[in-house]
């Protein structure tokens, strides 16, 4: 297979894969739609509630971006406090998890079964009927990464490739380079899928994989921006905020990459389910350095912004 054949059929899996994400995802939205506000007006005022919510959206919506960007336009409504959003931030980073150990796992013929299901409930009564699009479009995500591993096998064969994408093990490259795929697909599921496939391919080591997934949790943030734009001030901060969180996170990992991906080499498991635990550790790692001095960030964020606006009213 030529290479442009071999990259217009990747480029083509993996808009399949982003489109039924959207769609996954929109349709369990409009199902929730309604109870959806209800529950997050009731949960957000507890922090660890908060930080649940956040992972138990992103766990079955499937984006990281959408939940965040959901928290960002409730922060704007008024419908949550700015403080609130932050552990759902938090929590949300930590369910784009559920996505990488989707990939790490040999689930294909689950997709297939899934979008048969979806097609059948279609021809059922109405109440039946509205659960058809949520199993149909579940089913297509996991068809359309297993069609993602098997067009980007021939990769393995071009040294020319491999040799480029070793420059990944450096920590910076990597982090750069899923920051940059994720900026562009707008879903960390696609950076976090791609490193974890091509490292069961043997195409990524381990520290390479480990530097696009840190890089997809910086990439994500730009979803959340773009959504705040049109918002008011209190929803651009909470869209920074979300930026600051994964930063941090970032700066934690750098000085520490090396034993951070020794250790997960030490798990007993494939290198694609090492991948998979590489990002749940690292989020986890985050939101536990991070939730237990959530009021303090909050009141130190909020001195930050009063002193800027105290200021720049000196200055008009």
């Amino acid at each position: 297979m030529l290479w442009w054949e071999v990259a217009i059929s990747v480029i083509a899996a993996i808009a399949l894969f982003v489109h039924s994400l959207d769609h996954f995802s929109a349709k369990l939205q409009k199902r929730a739609d309604g109870k959806l506000k209800t529950i997050i007006a009731k949960l957000s005022n507890n922090k660890y509630k908060a930080f649940l919510l956040g992972f138990a959206a992103t766990a079955v919506i499937q984006s990281s971006s959408a939940v965040i960007s959901i928290a960002v336009s409730f922060v704007d409504s008024g419908l949550i406090t700015f403080a609130s959003s932050l552990p759902m931030i938090l929590g949300s980073n930590l369910g784009t998890t559920v996505t990488a150990w989707l990939v790490s796992m040999d689930i294909a013929f689950l997709g297939s079964i899934l979008v048969v299901i979806g097609f059948v409930l279609s021809y059922f009564p109405e109440k039946i009927r509205l659960f058809s699009k949520p199993f149909f479009y579940l089913g297509l995500i996991l068809f359309s990464l297993n069609l993602i591993g098997a067009n980007l096998a021939p990769i393995k064969e071009s040294e020319e490739v491999v040799n480029f994408l070793s420059y990944a093990s450096n920590p910076f490259i990597g982090i750069f380079l899923g920051m940059i795929i994720t900026a562009i697909t707008q879903s960390s599921s696609v950076a976090i899928g791609l490193a974890i496939i091509l490292a069961s391919q043997g195409v990524l080591n381990l520290e390479s994989a480990i530097g696009l997934i840190v890089g997809s949790n910086l990439g994500t943030t730009s979803t959340a921006f773009l959504a705040s734009m049109k918002m008011g001030t209190i929803a651009k901060r909470t869209a920074l905020v979300n930026l600051l969180f994964n930063l941090f996170g970032t700066l934690v990992y750098l000085p520490f990459y090396l034993v951070f991906a020794n250790f997960i080499r030490n798990i007993d498991a494939p290198i694609a389910m090492q991948a998979a635990f590489a990002h749940l550790f690292f989020n986890l790692i985050i939101a536990l350095l991070l939730m237990p001095f959530m009021k303090q960030i909050v009141q130190g964020l909020d001195k930050y912004w009063a002193k800027k606006a105290s200021k720049e009213q000196m200055e008009a």
